[in-house]
């Protein structure tokens, strides 16, 4: 088994395929030892932590022993008030308004297998045998509270999964106003800070920054993981890089507001946190209550981010995504959104389905517009029946003259909103999020209906099912396209408001479990103007993200580079649009965009009926290539070799897992005049194998591709690209 108790020295030992996790039970705490660079278990663990005095600043909870303070002492859960002046990992508000805690260790479980989390997604197993859990139990026997950490190592997979447990085993209310799912003890501080930022349009660009006394945090207040930041960081030691060096990543599964932070105290020491944001939260719980916190994802590395970004990459694809879709290759698509807009009847519809189906494209998704009286976007979200006026004979009629075509039919849905201007609107203005006396402030002309109510939710789910059962829809691209304000529910006591945006979260999990249940032949696609709602929690669901509403491709280079830090090529959507691009009015070649998007899950968002005959040849061979390859790019491993936010260039490759196939793409965004002989340097292949360039026929040994490179000097002009396929011989 990964994981091992000694006895003697109340030690937990819990190893991954490349990692050492050490606990150790001090004076009844919960003390972290170690997390690194695997070690032996015969290894002598004993004495592993140093224990002095160090100033009287630093209280010493264990009396006549002056070498233990809770505020020195790394620890896996620790709290406020009981001498720790650190970012605590929870807070509880007993019955009498007191805040002190005091958590020590009662009993433990170590078990084959994986629990599975109640209402909240997580990574699983499908046989016991791939994984070990450790359940630490605490417990403040003052106030009645029981912790139980957990923690589970997969035999295939260096990642740690991680959550916590809390349970009112006392005899009154209490009111949790913290509870993180993990909190990181380092015995020093050089490290650097890297996480996932940006903006509509801009998601997840590399952010990287050297730790210093004090906090280095990011987080989400706008009831979803957001735009702005990911739910995700990582600690990296500042010689780390894409191919070397010690990495820290810390993912959390979840799509609501959240909170990651490192802060660097008084003697040097780290402590990393990440889980819900406890702003504007609590929860209360009754004697007997019990709340669970989301799960987070551990993964060391000490091969660079590249080593942390394909452990996440493993596990993330195939035990993270569910479902009939999992491991099946992704249909390329056409989306009529940018085609369109609005302005389309079935006619048109039917139009580009047919010149999607002769260019060889295998789905045809209707986006916005099809409902209620929707031809901008003001109105009708929340009725979801079909506009007469656009389509007269219905939508079970379009999906059929569609799949006539030879194309499959998907459909966009937008579930969670409501216009003011709709009849569900009308009918139930209590449905949204609001908060007596405010006005309901607007955004996109839509509210947020109260995904914590349970009316709500069912009404969704029969109007939805009704919708799936009636037309052949094999795809879902269900969007989201606001942030959350007035964050009340007229569906929640008045003293547990405070609750309603996780509750609107457990919903919202509660729904989608339900229908992806219901309909498992449907690939759903998670969407939030975009990447705003691009997490773990929602691949759960569905194992495919809309990566950005930002279809240019030169942005999408740093996009796509940023989201794979730690998510799946399977799970990004990548589309070739029309130029000049509609968010930043650029112009790229077809071929250009075509590469940059076979990066991804592939389709086109543009109106194929105004396709040149060039580019209609340009498109069938991309479509060509793209189902000889996406197996490949979908299931491969992924290696990052040119970042897009260190230059002018960017590469990255996929390889199979038994490196008998590779494919590199190269991308430079502008011409340089007499500019330097460049090669490209491949990772990921056989040393001792040769290697064929398809095309040229050319042959090269893996350790020279991987040691000189391919030299990509002869691109001409801006914004040009390169694919190359090698094949094992």
């Amino acid at each position: 088994m990964p994981i091992f108790f000694d006895a003697d020295h109340n030690l937990f030992h819990l190893q991954s395929q490349n990692s050492s996790y050490i606990i150790q039970l001090v004076r009844g705490y919960a003390a972290h030892v170690y997390y690194g660079r695997k070690l032996r278990q015969d290894s002598n663990l004993a004495g592993m932590l140093t224990f002095q005095e160090r100033a009287s600043f630093s209280p010493n909870p264990v009396p006549g022993d002056k070498s233990i303070s809770l505020d020195t002492l790394p620890q896996e859960y620790p709290q406020y008030g009981s001498s720790d002046f650190r970012s605590p990992a929870y807070q509880v508000k007993l019955a009498n308004g007191t805040r002190v805690m005091e958590l020590t260790y009662r009993t433990h479980r170590i078990f084959a297998g994986k629990p599975v989390l109640n209402g909240l997604p997580a990574v699983y197993t499908e046989q016991e045998s791939e994984a070990d859990t450790l359940e630490l139990e605490l417990s403040d026997p003052v106030s009645g509270l029981t912790v139980i950490l957990s923690y589970t190592v997969f035999a295939e997979s260096a990642a740690i999964a991680r959550s916590v447990r809390i349970v009112n085993e006392g005899s009154a209310p209490l009111e949790l106003e913290r509870a993180l799912s993990v909190s990181l003890d380092f015995v020093d501080s050089d490290y650097d800070a890297l996480y996932l930022s940006g903006a509509w349009a801009r998601e997840r660009h590399v952010q990287r920054r050297k730790l210093a006394p004090g906090v280095t945090g990011i987080g989400s207040r706008r009831g979803s993981s957001s735009h702005q930041q990911n739910p995700f960081i990582a600690l990296l030691r500042p010689d780390a890089n894409e191919r070397q060096g010690e990495v820290y990543g810390v993912s959390l599964v979840y799509s609501g507001n959240f909170i990651a932070e490192a802060e660097v105290e008084q003697f040097g020491m780290a402590r990393l946190q990440i889980g819900l944001n406890p702003f504007d939260f609590s929860w209360h719980l009754e004697p007997g209550d019990v709340f669970q916190t989301p799960e987070a994802v551990l993964v060391y590395s000490n091969e660079g981010l590249g080593g942390m970004s394909r452990e996440y990459h493993r596990l993330y694809r195939t035990r993270l995504c569910r479902g009939q879709h999992r491991d099946r290759e992704r249909p390329i698509l056409v989306n009529n959104w940018e085609a369109t807009y609005f302005d389309f009847n079935a006619d048109k519809i039917e139009a580009i389905a047919q010149a999607g189906s002769e260019l060889g494209i295998e789905l045809f998704v209707l986006d916005d517009g099809w409902f209620g009286r929707r031809d901008r976007d003001n109105s009708s979200l929340g009725d979801w029946f079909e506009d007469r006026r656009k389509l007269p004979d219905g939508l079970e009629d379009l999906a059929h003259r569609v799949k006539a075509t030879g194309l499959q039919f998907g459909l966009w849905v937008e579930p969670e909103m409501v216009s003011p201007d709709s009849d569900l609107y009308r009918s139930h203005p209590d449905w949204c999020l609001h908060v007596p006396d405010r006005r309901r402030t607007e955004a996109r002309d839509q509210l947020v209906l109260d995904m914590s109510r349970k009316d709500v939710r069912e009404y969704l789910y029969e109007r939805l099912s009704d919708i799936f059962s009636t037309v052949p829809i094999t795809y879902v691209k269900w969007d989201m396209n606001r942030n959350m304000t007035e964050i009340g529910s007229a569906g929640i006591p008045v003293e547990r408001q405070k609750e309603t945006a996780h509750r609107y979260i457990l919903g919202l999990y509660d729904l989608l479990e339900r229908l992806t249940g219901k309909f498992p032949h449907i690939l759903f696609e998670s969407c939030s103007g975009g990447g705003g709602r691009f997490d773990p929690g929602m691949l759960y669901y569905m194992p495919q993200t809309w990566t950005s509403d930002d279809t240019d491709a030169v942005e999408r280079l740093k996009i796509q580079y940023g989201t794979s830090l730690v998510y799946p090529v399977s799970t990004m959507g990548a589309h070739v649009s029309a130029v000049p691009n509609h968010q930043v009015e650029r112009t790229t070649s077809l071929e250009f965009r075509g590469d940059v998007a076979m990066s991804g899950n592939f389709g086109y968002e543009l109106d194929l009926t105004k396709f040149t005959e060039e580019e209609q040849a340009t498109a069938k061979q991309q479509i060509k290539t793209y189902k000889e390859i996406r197996g490949l790019v979908q299931q491969g491993e992924m290696y990052r070799l040119l970042s897009p936010f260190e230059g002018n260039e960017t590469s990255w490759m996929f390889v199979s897992p038994d490196r008998n196939e590779a494919l590199l793409f190269y991308f430079k965004v502008l011409a340089e005049p007499n500019a330097p002989l460049r090669n490209v340097k491949l990772e990921g292949l056989d040393p001792s194998r040769d290697y064929r360039l398809e095309g040229s026929g050319e042959i090269y040994g893996g350790d020279r591709l991987m040691a000189l490179g391919l030299p990509v000097s002869s691109l001409k002009g801006d914004f040009t690209s390169m694919c190359v396929r090698l094949k094992a011989i």
